[in-house]
């Protein structure tokens, strides 16, 4: 990622913040649920909890996008998680249309197509490295 694109992530996640987190986390699991319905089966826990772990781990990649390598072993780490609960790699392209609706929902008239981008992109790597993890 350039530098100019770390940039605008880490700036928009900062205006995300003011968000409650579960708040956030319910929007981009009701998005996800209701474009595809039999994911929820894959969920065990509350949707409040899994939303902590989202905006959790969405938080530690932002703060260290660039410095991803440092990340490796956590992004190998739940890349096995969600092979073991049953993601399959056309799920990634599930979850990354509920993430960038759930994020431009969240932005409002901040989201323009610099941001987009950049948030396309950063999800394209992520999903890129958990999907080479487990090939």
């Amino acid at each position: 990622m350039t530098k100019e694109e770390i940039k605008i992530i880490k700036s928009t996640w900062r205006s995300l913040q003011g968000l409650d987190a579960t708040l956030l986390g319910d929007v981009f699991y009701s998005r996800l649920f209701l474009d595809e319905p039999s994911l929820k089966k894959m969920f065990k826990i509350s949707q409040q909890e899994q939303a902590k772990k989202l905006i959790d781990m969405l938080d530690l990649i932002v703060q260290r996008l660039d410095r991803l390598g440092e990340l490796s072993d956590e992004i190998k780490a739940m890349a096995e998680r969600h092979v073991g609960y049953g993601a399959k790699p056309k799920h990634y392209d599930q979850v990354g249309k509920a993430l960038l609706w759930t994020l431009e929902k969240g932005l409002g008239k901040d989201w323009k197509p610099e941001v987009a981008a950049a948030w396309t992109k950063c999800y394209g790597i992520l999903a890129g490295a958990m999907l080479q993890t487990t090939a």
